[in-house]
């Protein structure tokens, strides 16, 4: 298994991103979409958005989105939305610009999460955040995909729930959450079922949501 950043991880990922089946992305999904406070004619960031899932769910909902990622090869797979290159930690917005920034499992590969918080928090009024569980991390989960014959490994740090606490934002509430039966399937479709009871026994991914105090 070969490791490299994000950036250019991301750029070998991007042509078959949205082919390969994920859980962990059905999970998210599962425990996210009744939460997001997203109504017609708000404005939604959706920083480090990929090929832009959650783009696409707040613009269906008549939001204006605004999808920001590093990786222009993400970005270009993605059509909902406007769409900037930029990085996380310097958005290219004013003050109070939007009314959600939601980050989907992208914090753990920087150093700091409190500084995306706050960054995003600095251009919107609440913000949604998705990571992979500390103890998943501790259980030895890496974010890693398939590139032909190569076993690629996207470096990335590891992160207390304490650490995101520390921008100092008021938590409005969060999920730990654990693949269930509706993930499952998922796991037998790529022939890796056996390995289903073990990662439902653990907390996969955290949700939050946080706002000014």
């Amino acid at each position: 298994m070969i490791e490299i950043e994000a950036r250019e991880a991301y750029r070998l990922w991007a042509p078959c991103y949205d082919s390969t089946p994920n859980p962990l992305l059905a999970l998210e999904s599962r425990v996210i979409a009744d939460r997001l406070p997203i109504v017609r004619g708000q404005v939604v960031i959706d920083v480090a958005t990929g090929t832009g899932r959650w783009a696409e769910f707040a613009g269906a909902r008549g939001a204006r989105v605004i999808g920001v990622d590093l990786c222009r090869d993400m970005l270009t797979q993605g059509s909902c939305g406007e769409r900037v290159q930029a990085d996380m930690l310097s958005l290219p917005f004013r003050d109070g610009f939007a009314d959600l920034a939601i980050c989907s499992l992208a914090l753990g590969y920087i150093l700091s999460p409190a500084a995306a918080l706050r960054e995003m928090a600095r251009v919107a009024r609440r913000v949604v955040v998705s990571d992979l569980h500390p103890d998943a991390i501790r259980q030895g989960w890496v974010r890693s995909f398939r590139t032909g014959a190569d076993s690629v490994r996207i470096r990335s740090y590891a992160h207390s729930l304490e650490d995101f606490e520390a921008a100092g934002l008021l938590r409005e509430w969060m999920v730990e959450a654990r693949f269930g039966p509706e993930e499952f399937s998922m796991f037998t479709a790529a022939g890796r079922e056996d390995l289903y009871a073990k990662a439902s026994a653990v907390s996969a991914l955290f949700v939050a949501s946080w706002v000014h105090p």
